[in-house]
């Protein structure tokens, strides 16, 4: 099976007259449409948002964009809360989730007006030693611990995440915070990363519904809003089936229906934190084939590397990938595609089945729109690429440019030798 990139050769030629691969570029129209359905399939639920995990793509242009269409942000770290105010967020349109948490991100996010996420209960008294006082607004991250089942299938392993605090944990800490002046509660959580299957989220709300109920009786702490967190993933392979997010929605739904309501708490609000299903499929690695080997294997390598997107290297993680020009050209060669590192594990691709590549050829990567720039790095000196933005029109942006060796110096500018570093650089 096969997938179809969002841009055509034609386009590609176009864009590389201005911008060199590699590149990750990023389809408007697809991300907007998703969002369109994302919020129509919880629009049973009056108070529902989406707050995008800026960590998946941190680049202002699309956390703006987002914005734009109504979603807040997800932060998790002080430059991911720079992003969001830098974009016009204002009072509720952050969600502040952070662990291991410096005492500067608090004193931001509460500055702010954030809405702040506590990882643990040690950190209640952190935080107002931090900012001098208990936000009227908190939330609290859970963690039941265990394994996180679907079915017989285990999805992953709460009880070995760093993440959240346990039940016990969770009822003390909504009392502590009630004792010290907190007046309106919320609950996160989360399971499973990159689930894809319609049951994970109605799941995960069944469990934190049932909570919230348990709660509220006896702590007395009105619980205002829910927050799924994100988990809804994207289908890497081809062969995958993907999220049908109005399924997803109807089955929260009627969990609601089925925890909450009869408990008197139909006016909570549901929140979401997507990341990767947000932008995932919507972003695209770009990169040319300059060089070919043939030693005990078949190679062709990319002027992209794994600094440009590590999840094949880190994870053994699968990114399709398609030749351009060559979409419906049968696949008769076996390639390892690689980049330039000197590591072994620098491949996009092992022993992959593609139609027979050209030097010049440029290659497609697919759904890299979250946690891929964001997750690069600067290992032996490479440099990070640009990243485009195709607009609905047909148009195209430059959304962030690409790194210089001078950008790479520049931290090195309290030395004597950065003067000679940089009387090279352009």
């Amino acid at each position: 099976m096969l997938k179809t990139p969002f841009v055509s050769l034609e386009k590609i030629l176009e864009i590389v007259k201005e911008y060199p691969t590699p590149f990750h570029i990023y389809d408007e129209r697809g991300i907007r449409r998703n969002v369109e359905a994302l919020k129509k399939a919880f629009a049973w639920n009056p108070g529902f948002r989406e707050y995008f995990a800026v960590k998946a793509n941190p680049n202002p242009y699309l956390v703006r964009l987002l914005k734009d269409w109504g979603c807040g942000c997800d932060c998790s770290s002080l430059t991911e809360l720079m992003i969001a105010k830098a974009v016009g967020c204002g009072p509720g349109d952050i969600m502040f989730s952070s662990n291991v948490t410096p005492a500067e991100e608090y004193e931001y996010a509460y500055q702010e007006q954030g809405i702040i996420n506590l990882d643990d209960i040690t950190h209640i008294d952190f935080l107002e030693k931090t900012i001098g006082t208990i936000p009227k607004t908190i939330s609290c991250r859970y963690n039941p611990g265990g394994l996180f089942k679907i079915s017989n299938d285990i999805m992953d392993n709460p009880g070995d995440a760093k993440y959240g605090m346990t039940t016990e944990q969770l009822f003390d800490a909504f009392r502590i915070l009630k004792s010290k002046g907190a007046e309106e509660f919320g609950i996160h959580a989360f399971l499973a990363s990159n689930t894809v299957t319609n049951e994970y989220y109605p799941m995960l709300a069944k469990i934190l519904f049932e909570i919230a109920v348990k709660l509220q009786k006896e702590t007395g702490c009105h619980i205002t809003f829910i927050n799924l967190s994100g988990g809804i993933g994207i289908p890497y392979h081809p062969d995958q089936e993907p999220n049908d997010i109005y399924a997803i929605g109807e089955g929260v739904r009627q969990v609601y229906e089925e925890v909450l309501e009869p408990a008197g708490m139909g006016d909570v609000a549901i929140y979401t934190e997507l990341g990767r299903y947000m932008t995932g499929p919507f972003g695209a690695l770009v990169t040319q084939a300059v060089h070919e080997k043939h030693t005990h294997k078949e190679y062709i390598g990319c002027d992209a590397c794994a600094v440009n997107l590590m999840r094949p290297a880190m994870y053994g993680a699968y990114h399709h990938i398609t030749v351009l020009g060559r979409e419906q050209a049968p696949c008769t060669k076996t390639y390892d595609v690689t980049g330039s590192l000197c590591e072994n594990n620098d491949k996009f691709a092992i022993d992959r089945q593609l139609p027979e590549i050209a030097i010049g050829d440029y290659l497609f990567i697919h759904d890299t729109g979250a946690h891929g720039f964001s997750m690069g790095y600067n290992y032996n000196g490479k440099l990070r690429s640009s990243e485009i933005l195709l607009h609905e029109d047909g148009s195209h942006e430059l959304i962030r440019r690409a790194e210089t060796p001078k950008d790479y110096f520049a931290t090195f500018d309290c030395f004597p030798v950065y003067e000679k570093l940089i009387q090279d650089c352009k």
